[in-house]
């Protein structure tokens, strides 16, 4: 699985079009792209500060992805934004469960 992280301060008076240039790029999971879970998260301390977190299937997927045309349109809004983007693509090699937490409770006991 893969996971990117981008983030955007956008300037003050352009959150509202931040917001909806992120609302704009959001795709249904489960419709052959790959995708598995996304979400836009907007940080409460600092105001301005938006997160757009999703999940891929594959590297290749997620590499389509940022070729594509939707992923351009949020590359643009760098006019809109205090600070250049920043983006962190995560590999994820292993997922546990609540398994994992019990094992870790028991030890604490």
């Amino acid at each position: 699985m893969i996971i990117i992280r981008t983030s955007l301060k956008a300037l003050p008076e352009k959150q509202k079009e931040v917001l909806q240039t992120l609302l704009s790029m959001l795709e249904p999971p489960e419709n052959g792209n790959g995708l598995l879970n996304y979400g836009i998260y907007h940080d409460i301390e600092k105001n301005n500060t938006f997160d757009l977190i999703s999940e891929w299937k594959t590297r290749e997927h997620l590499d389509h992805h940022l070729c594509s045309e939707r992923f351009g349109v949020l590359l643009g809004t760098k006019s809109l934004l205090c600070k250049p983007i920043e983006i962190q693509i995560i590999t994820v090699s292993s997922v546990e469960g609540v398994e994992a937490v019990r094992t870790a409770r028991k030890k604490e006991s």
